[in-house]
């Protein structure tokens, strides 16, 4: 199984600050790799890096063969990456529908003068986006809510409808960034279910995420930072038994629950 994503001795520098200390990290194809750690680990900005919001200060990122190290963020995105955020970023008052949609109007080809003479072309590619999207909910589960507002869905629904929209640009890789939090039980399990179906789909991610019942059902593979360190990597089963892992991050009282269970 061949490399998706790779960090090599990548590192990243806020003045006196090393957010992230030379890590490295190599995602499989067609695998769900999930980032963890205590809060200020480095883990958002890891990401952050690897969508080119940051600048790396040292080290490369490698994405399907591609050195992507220092790429725009719109590049790298056409590229085949997508990402949610941890605070969701909807429309509130425009449908489900037109929220998925927004994310595949960076795939049209009319740019915004040529939308206004060329009438039935856009009409062509609104029509193309409507499909897609459909296709998109229909695979997530969502269909049947398509035309409801977004004020209107509770908020798990909402952060679902972000992978859709994540969906629209075709992507071979999604990064979620703490894609469960705020969430309840319920709806962490159809989260859950949600990224099953779109990684059955032929997507890979690339999750960060504090909701250890999340990680340990989805991931594959486990990479876990502390104060912008790589301090272990390995199956959920190996993280969760890390003694390093316990004492800086899980706890005790996890290691005891998962004894019980």
């Amino acid at each position: 199984m061949g490399s998706l994503l790779k960090l090599t001795d990548t590192t990243k520098q806020f003045q006196g600050l090393r957010a992230v200390d030379a890590i490295n990290l190599d995602m499989k194809e067609n695998t769900i790799h999930a980032l963890i750690g205590p809060n200020g680990a480095g883990k958002t900005t890891t990401v952050n890096m690897i969508t080119g919001v940051h600048s790396v200060t040292s080290g490369t990122i490698e994405f399907d063969g591609h050195d992507i190290t220092g790429m725009p963020t719109y590049k790298i995105a056409r590229l085949g990456i997508g990402r949610t955020f941890q605070n969701i970023k909807v429309f509130p008052t425009m449908t489900l529908l037109e929220n998925v949609m927004v994310g595949g109007h960076q795939c049209t080809k009319l740019g915004a003068l040529r939308t206004i003479f060329d009438i039935r072309g856009a009409k062509r590619e609104e029509e193309m986006l409507k499909e897609k999207a459909e296709n998109i909910l229909k695979k997530l589960g969502l269909y049947e809510l398509r035309n409801e507002l977004m004020q209107n869905l509770p908020y798990g629904r909402q952060k679902i409808s972000e992978i859709g929209r994540a969906m629209m640009t075709d992507p071979k890789l999604i990064l979620l960034d703490e894609p469960a939090a705020g969430l309840n039980p319920s709806e962490r399990g159809e989260l859950i279910k949600v990224i099953k179906a779109a990684y059955g789909e032929g997507l890979s991610f690339f999750l960060i995420e504090h909701n250890m019942d999340v990680i340990m059902s989805i991931s594959d593979y486990i990479t876990v930072l502390s104060f912008g360190k790589l301090i272990a990597e390995g199956t959920p089963q190996e993280i969760q038994n890390n003694p390093e892992v316990i004492a800086s991050y899980l706890g005790e009282k996890y290691k005891q629950k998962m004894a019980e269970e």
